[in-house]
């Protein structure tokens, strides 16, 4: 039996690339518990095994300093008679929980660096709590967090995710996948723009408010290909596509542009702007709008321009035509009378100078 041991070691070495010494010493271990608490004994035992035929013993440690005694540490064997029927029983469970464990150390190195890959899966189960995906050779978890407001995921389906989190467990690596990540979108692009898949044209940023809208800021590295026009694809095919993924969720493509103005442009649109305001060491920006294109620019509920603010990085401020015009006009009634109360205090000043000047002429002469 010992001997068919060692060989099966040695395969499992083999197939599962676990290391027969790692085996060996886990099997030590747990023989050693197994004796201890058979024969109701708290002595110090080593357990040998013997790589080449197998052979187990069992030796008591005798001497050190744990047990008080002087000079050299001695052993005596104790292997009892009946030792292979416990060396049987526990190799058994340890061979078989190292094996758990080889192939979930497998799994997690397989994973661990698979973070901002897009997988797709099929829906498994679907409860208040939780979605579990299946990919293959792994369930995924999708949490109430990750999931997109709105969406029903139905047992079965076959549904795309983001591998947003790996987590390393005692059973194993649990891949946490999301639905609402602006990756998400970047990788459906990627899959279906082979210019971006090639380099020659690339997402500069995302901004996306999972379920309702998503900003697309895009750039090319040919003069002679339209980023935009690659995204969307002939007669919006492609474009088409990764919304119908998403389930109807809309989708603004937009040219980038490394001059914050133009780009804070791009990012309104749909809404057409007449100027731009920046302040660059607060990265704020003042817009100002047609009358008409106000609640374009905003968007509903404000959609339009958090999604623009998301996508430049610049603080905005959106104004109609009529706002702003009625604030400047203001500014300068403001400035205006702040030049005329200047004007007002200084003349004052100098009235009183005068006043205080014909005091002290009188003074003098009435001294005099």
């Amino acid at each position: 039996m010992n001997k068919k041991l060692i060989e099966a070691l040695r395969e499992l070495e083999k197939e599962k690339g676990i290391q027969m010494d790692t085996i060996i010493g886990a099997l030590q271990g747990a023989l050693s518990a197994s004796y201890k608490k058979m024969y109701f004994t708290e002595d110090r035992i080593r357990i040998d095994i013997n790589e080449k035929n197998g052979e187990i013993k069992v030796f008591k440690i005798i001497g050190g300093e744990e047990d008080g005694s002087e000079g050299e540490v001695s052993e005596i064997e104790v292997t009892p008679g009946d030792f292979g029927r416990i060396t049987a029983q526990t190799a058994k469970q340890v061979i078989k929980q190292r094996i758990k464990d080889a192939e979930r150390e497998i799994m997690y190195e397989e994973y661990k660096d698979r973070v901002g890959d897009m997988v797709t899966g099929i829906v498994q189960q679907n409860d208040s709590r939780f979605t579990l995906v299946d990919l293959g050779k792994v369930e995924a978890l999708l949490p109430p967090y990750e999931q997109v407001q709105g969406e029903s995921y139905k047992h079965g389906e076959r549904i795309k995710c983001y591998i947003s989190e790996i987590r390393k467990t005692t059973k194993g690596p649990q891949v946490i996948v999301s639905r609402t990540h602006t990756g998400l979108v970047k990788k459906l692009f990627e899959l279906e723009v082979p210019e971006i898949s090639e380099k020659v044209v690339e997402i500069k940023s995302i901004a996306r408010e999972a379920g309702y809208r998503t900003k697309i800021a895009v750039i090319s590295n040919d003069r002679n290909v339209d980023p935009v026009g690659a995204c969307v694809g002939p007669k919006g095919s492609r474009v088409k596509t990764i919304v119908e993924e998403l389930e109807g969720e809309k989708i603004d493509i937009v040219n980038y542009s490394d001059d914050p103005v133009l780009f804070i442009k791009n990012a309104l649109s749909p809404a057409r702007v007449l100027k731009v305001l920046t302040e660059e060491l607060r990265k704020f920006a003042l817009i100002v709008v047609p009358n008409d294109q106000l609640s374009l620019a905003i968007g509903k509920e404000g959609q339009n321009a958090r999604l623009a603010a998301k996508l430049t990085g610049w603080k905005i401020d959106i104004k109609s035509e009529k706002q702003f015009e009625e604030e400047l006009d203001e500014a300068r009634r403001e400035r205006v009378e702040e030049r005329e109360r200047i004007t007002a205090e200084k003349d004052q000043k100098e009235l009183n100078d005068k006043k205080e000047k014909k005091k002290l002429e009188k003074k003098k002469i009435k001294n005099i």
